[in-house]
């Protein structure tokens, strides 16, 4: 009869460890990245400030 064994290929606990804080960080990093580039809405180009002062002197000459 012949006995069968298993290989973990899985990585080490202690590499392990060391690698999810760095990999985790990335992986947030990269989804805010790709959530602020790729966002719609940019409230700078819908900002109006109004006439100016050289448009209320223009206007104050025609009356």
């Amino acid at each position: 009869m012949a006995t069968i064994g298993s290989a973990s290929l899985s990585v080490p606990a202690h590499i392990h460890a060391g690698l999810v804080k760095p990999l985790a960080e990335l992986r947030a990093f990269w989804r805010k990245f790709i959530a602020m580039a790729f966002n719609p809405y940019r409230p700078e180009q819908h900002y109006m400030r109004g006439p100016g002062p050289a448009w209320r002197a223009k206007q104050a000459r025609r009356d």
